[in-house]
């Protein structure tokens, strides 16, 4: 399994970006999607997932009502939409597949990661 992550990049305060997460190598609706970040001096933390019939997606608190994570099984790719950006979402982004349901543990493939600057 391959991920590639795209779409990072810099943006002020309050601005949008997507990123987008490209799958392959297996069968992309088998898995669970997810998307995590790692600030500067910081553990990876968890930021949203979804089921792999988009049925369900989960968020960080501290991102509900800003970002949405979404997926689209034909072009194998999930994608991770953030408005309202905040300086304190600045980190590295990384795409898992295969999260877990219950307790968000990630699953063992990962992109490479895609930097988000929110800076004025």
């Amino acid at each position: 399994v391959e991920l590639v992550e795209s779409g990072g990049g810099s943006v002020q305060p309050g601005g949008s970006l997507r990123l987008s997460c490209r799958f392959s190598g297996d069968i992309f609706g088998g898995y669970n999607m997810a998307w995590f970040r790692q600030a500067p001096g910081k553990e990876r933390e968890f930021v949203a997932d979804i089921t792999w019939s988009a049925d369900d997606t989960r968020y960080a608190d501290s991102v509900k009502g800003r970002f949405t994570i979404s997926r689209d099984n034909a072009k194998s790719t999930a994608y991770l939409q953030m408005h309202s950006l905040k300086r304190e979402d600045t980190a590295v982004y990384y795409c898992n597949a295969g999260v877990h349901p219950e307790t968000k543990a990630p699953g063992v493939y990962w992109g490479q990661g895609t930097q988000v600057t929110v800076s004025s």
